[in-house]
């Protein structure tokens, strides 16, 4: 595997074990806080890696092999014989009320999680805001047809202001997975302000744009993106630029004598001349060299291009008069962040009704694979990137697990109101289905975001 797939691995792995981690502990917490008699903790599944015994419980804390989740075992006469001193402590015998608390407490402590991280680093780096510019809109698109052009900058989504990028493009995903029209309030470079609405067609086609990248193209909006300089990102071993001596850092000055100005035009060169030799000019810490380079012919959508394998380097910065930079204190940013996290957090609870009737596509649904990659970008995109991936997984695990489904918290939560209400436990039979029926669903959503994420790989 090259580098680039095992910083992937490990980083879904440190993220999932730290999120499992936090899950278990607020059962484990909340349980011990209310008298609950604790057997195990353990991340993981599996084979224990390490256990360790601690506490007057005697409480096993154990990493198992598998590292994909975890659990809290507690004393429970369902499952094996109580000494008569200790049923008073066995989760069947508590009030039901403490165990719906012991099962809530574990999805909120992952949004308590998500809360407390996104305040930190709000805390350290402030709010920082790409304004919403648009660089060109696409003919003939609903963008178009709505009158917006280009210089236009978003300030509004159905009425409510967005302070920058990353609002308009939820709010837009809000807005086109709903049956209700969608406005948008523009101003030109005269600062003139104007509210357009969005023509987005039938139900389908409104579906449509929810699949993943199709929101913002499917529009027609373009919006402004700082142009990489000809610097190389990436030189992939043993291509045509590694073998000529080229080298990540190297920027290329001008091909063949004439100046190239960025890494578009330099792609654009290239492409241009498939299996000629090219006299690469550059610089090396800021010495000037020279490189003799055979571009790759290469077949691309039935044309042959040139390709001397490079790319661009990641994270191009933002012009400052494109950023808008907001210093928080401690209760500013707990205050944002419990904002932003309430936000996020209801956007996917419509955004998973809207796929259960319909009006998202199932496409949308992510496996491993892609938590994966994700996770090794952000984490080759620094700490505060990282720590983003964190708070964004952490709700949505908090939210997933309150979702009514008998395997997890939500449905366990579910079961326990139904036994309060008819005032004894459901029988072993009606357990047993709600098992299998919630394993059965999970199975399922597995598969399909499973499917998706290799149908992602195969373009």
């Amino acid at each position: 595997m090259t580098l680039s797939v095992w910083l992937s691995v490990l980083a879904f792995l440190v993220a999932v074990c730290i999120l499992v981690t936090v899950h278990e502990f607020g059962h484990f917490w909340v349980a011990r806080l209310l008298g609950f008699k604790v057997l195990r903790f353990s991340v993981g599944f599996g084979a224990p890696l390490w256990k360790r015994v601690a506490g007057p419980d005697k409480t096993e804390y154990v990493l198992a092999a598998i590292p994909l989740g975890g659990y809290v075992k507690m004393l429970d006469e369902r499952e094996g014989p109580v000494e008569p001193s200790e049923v008073h402590r066995a989760f069947n015998r508590r009030p039901h009320w403490q165990r719906i608390v012991v099962l809530l407490a574990g999805p909120a402590f992952n949004i308590l999680f998500a809360i407390v991280v996104l305040a930190g680093v709000l805390m350290v780096s402030g709010m920082n805001e790409v304004r919403p510019l648009i660089d060109a809109v696409t003919a003939g698109s609903p963008a178009a047809r709505a009158g917006l052009s280009s210089g236009d900058e978003i300030v509004a989504v159905n009425g409510k202001a967005v302070p920058g990028m990353t609002g308009v493009v939820l709010g837009l995903l809000d807005g086109v997975t709903d049956r209700a029209p969608v406005s948008l309030t523009a101003r030109d470079a005269q600062g003139r302000q104007r509210t357009v609405q969005l023509d987005l067609g039938t139900v389908a086609q409104r579906r449509q744009l929810s699949e993943p990248a199709a929101l913002l193209t499917g529009l027609g909006i373009h919006f402004f993106v700082p142009t990489p300089p000809p610097v190389l990102g990436v030189v992939e071993p043993d291509g045509p630029a590694a073998r000529a001596g080229l080298r990540s850092g190297d920027r290329i000055v001008s091909i063949n004598g004439d100046p190239v100005a960025d890494f578009d035009a330099l792609a654009t060169r290239i492409r241009a001349h498939p299996g000629d030799s090219l006299t690469l000019q550059y610089l090396r810490d800021g010495q000037p060299y020279t490189a003799r380079v055979t571009a790759a012919a290469e077949e691309h959508d039935g044309v042959r291009i040139g390709r001397i394998h490079v790319q661009p380097q990641l994270n191009v910065p933002y012009p400052p008069s494109m950023l808008h930079h907001v210093v928080l204190g401690p209760l500013g940013a707990l205050s944002q962040a419990t904002v932003q996290a309430w936000d996020m957090t209801t956007l996917q609870g419509r955004l998973v009704w809207r796929m259960l009737v319909g009006q998202v596509s199932l496409k949308n649904l992510s496996g491993p694979i892609t938590m994966a990659q994700l996770a090794g970008d952000s984490a080759g995109a620094g700490t505060s990137a990282f720590l983003g991936y964190l708070v964004l997984v952490s709700l949505a695990l908090g939210f997933m697990n309150l979702l009514p489904i008998p395997i997890l918290d939500g449905g366990q939560v579910v079961m326990q109101i139904i036994e309060w209400i008819k005032g004894s436990p459901l029988s072993e039979r009606a357990q047993a289905a709600g098992q299998q029926v919630g394993f059965a669903m999970v199975g399922l959503l597995l598969l399909l975001a499973l499917f998706n994420d290799i149908a992602r790989q195969f373009g």
